[in-house]
């Protein structure tokens, strides 16, 4: 399959007539395509991108388009449209990120405060969990689990961990609101699950390109001691870390899985 990431975003520089000017900027996740076009304003459209992305291809177009900026995701989505190509939001574009840091532009995202989940969504309790390395890699591939998201770029031995290196987790009960919490978290897209000290202590799930939610707040002084304890293996472990939703606590049935890692 082929995959490519891009942005294109207005540039800090201006052209000669001093009018803003819109870069593309096009490559795959090893970097042997890169692909950089710019046009003024006036002309940043979704058919001056087509004709772009059809150029930067020659004769095979990608299959997918991976984007992480939310004020390029339209007019690449038309684009993919015109040229049925699909559009996948994601903030996972690591190469493109480092070109972009290369070039000294910005990959900064203004997000908003965090909200609290929908009260139809909370589930009766939730729990801190720890499997080894070897456990995610085995112990949920061959269940039966409704929503399973779990990336062969994310798993522990392609990370470089050793099998029984402790992958932190959050688990949530459910109960009768499990898949439909399942359901819920599949559409948000989960990116990452973190601990965030205040008053009160909280988790605060990233999710999709800029979303962030509130799943817990606690104040009680042992939840906060392993939460800490969360945030120290995340640290270890690569940032890997997973989240769980269980109708109940009995281990024999699971509503969703996802394998999850904090941004550098």
């Amino acid at each position: 399959m082929k995959i490519w990431q891009a942005d294109f975003y207005r540039s800090p520089q201006l052209d000669t007539a001093g009018q803003n000017v819109w870069e593309l900027l096009i490559c795959d996740a090893t970097r042997n395509l890169e692909y950089v076009a710019t046009c003024p304003q006036k002309e940043a459209n979704s058919t001056w991108l087509s004709a772009q992305i059809q150029l930067a291809a020659g004769e095979q177009l990608p299959d997918i388009i991976q984007i992480f900026r939310p004020q390029s995701l339209s007019l690449i989505e038309a684009a993919g449209r015109n040229l049925g190509i699909a559009v996948e939001p994601t903030r996972r574009t690591l190469a493109l990120k480092q070109w972009l840091q290369e070039k000294q532009s910005s990959t900064t995202i203004d997000k908003p405060p965090p909200v609290p989940l929908p009260e139809n969504l909370w589930g009766e309790q939730w729990r801190f969990a720890t499997l080894s390395a070897f456990d995610v890699e085995t112990a949920f591939s061959d269940r039966p689990i409704p929503i399973l998201h779990l990336p062969e770029s994310l798993k522990p031995l392609n990370l470089g961990l050793s099998s029984t290196t402790p992958i932190p987790g959050v688990v949530i009960y459910g109960g009768r609101q499990s898949m439909r919490l399942a359901r819920w978290l599949h559409e948000a897209r989960p990116v990452e699950l973190n601990y965030v000290a205040g008053a009160p202590d909280g988790l605060v799930l990233e999710a999709g390109l800029v979303d962030r939610w509130i799943v817990a707040t606690f104040e009680d002084a042992e939840v906060a001691a392993a939460a800490k304890l969360y945030r120290q293996r995340q640290q270890l472990s690569h940032g890997l870390h997973f989240l769980l939703v269980q109708p109940d606590d009995s281990g024999m049935t699971y509503s969703g899985f996802w394998l999850l890692q904090t941004e550098d």
